[in-house]
């Protein structure tokens, strides 16, 4: 397997990296990133020098330099995660989400079917196996109950979700229109080591950690899905593996919290394993203006990916976010260096 991961230096790609490269399956490991904001080398220390691991800074949206890294490589295998995914950011600016998210797929899907091409016409048929690593968010939002399915019909509600829902629409069109080996996974909203300082769960522990104000937005009754990131990275793995061509697979962590009592967990777990702080610090907690477009609930419905390949995550939410919590207590040179380095 030479497999290409897209956004590599990012938070899912550095842990599904580190997760998967001892593989003996995994016989050169391609780490195709352009370091914008959220992407760091940094993420990446552990495997710096390692014999199968090759890092290419190439911009997705350049379709000359894409093509070049998967012919250079000989690329069998894709795991494309590469994304602008912040839903403020896409909101305030939804250029780069549009170009990266969507063109960038594009560029990725038509080096992987030229390199297809090239092989049939030399006879050697070195087909590519391309997983698209995609968003809950694509389906919209729910009420008080239900689940999203594989079947559940697409309703994006911010310009993210929507860039997301276009490139998923291409790599399934590549699929039927062209017989590329294509697989499909949409996850719920990812948690972990790694995370760049500006999703809810880093914002918190490092607000906490500076005493400053805690922002819960609106009531803070938003409910999400969470799934800890080294078992998303276990799925990843199997549904390349050993996912059906032109399926897709739902990724969900069986962990439902809302967003204010997230907060207060954090807010728990802090003062226990940091007691110098001072204790209670759900009094930093304070309540600022809902977002638009804010979708209420995610929740998926992961019963195909646990009977087809037997995936269930080994964490609950109080497993992973005590590790995480810690992982970020232990970090903060690192959460400095990124912060730094990105602004």
């Amino acid at each position: 397997m030479k497999l290409l991961v897209t956004g590599g230096a990012g938070f899912i790609g550095s842990n599904l990296i580190h997760h998967i490269i001892d593989r003996p399956e995994v016989e050169r490991l391609v780490n195709l990133d352009c370091l914008t904001y959220a992407g760091h080398l940094a993420n990446l220390e552990k495997v710096r020098g390692h014999s199968k691991y090759v890092f290419e800074k190439v911009d997705l949206r350049g379709k000359a330099a894409v093509l070049q890294v998967v012919q250079k490589h000989a690329i069998t295998h894709v795991m494309h995660l590469a994304a602008e995914s912040h839903v403020d950011r896409s909101i305030a600016g939804p250029d780069d989400f549009i170009h990266t998210n969507i063109v960038g797929t594009f560029n990725l899907l038509e080096a992987c079917r030229a390199c297809w091409l090239e092989s049939q016409s030399r006879n050697t048929q070195h087909a590519i196996r391309f997983h698209h690593v995609s968003t809950d968010e694509v389906y919209g939002s729910l009420g008080a109950t239900g689940y999203f399915t594989e079947t559940t019909p697409y309703a994006p509600n911010s310009p993210y979700s929507a860039s997301k829902a276009a490139s998923d629409m291409l790599v399934r069109a590549y699929h039927h229109t062209y017989g590329l080996a294509t697989v499909i996974t949409n996850c719920s909203n990812n948690y972990g080591p790694y995370q760049f300082p500006e999703k809810l769960i880093p914002v918190v522990i490092q607000s906490v950690l500076a005493r400053k104000p805690v922002p819960v937005y609106g009531d803070g009754t938003n409910v999400r899905d969470w799934l800890y990131v080294r078992d998303h990275a276990e799925a990843l793995w199997l549904v390349l593996t050993q996912g059906k061509n032109g399926e897709t697979y739902n990724i969900g962590g069986h962990n439902e919290w809302a967003n204010l009592r997230i907060v207060e967990l954090i807010c728990d777990i802090i003062d226990e394993l940091a007691p110098k702080l001072g204790g209670n610090s759900r009094k930093l907690i304070t309540f600022v203006k809902d977002r638009p477009g804010h979708d209420r609930r995610y929740a998926i419905d992961a019963t195909k990916i646990q009977k087809e390949l037997g995936w269930t995550p080994a964490h609950t939410f109080q497993q992973g976010i005590r590790e995480t919590v810690q992982w970020y207590l232990n970090s903060q040179d690192w959460v400095r260096a990124v912060s730094a380095d990105k602004g």
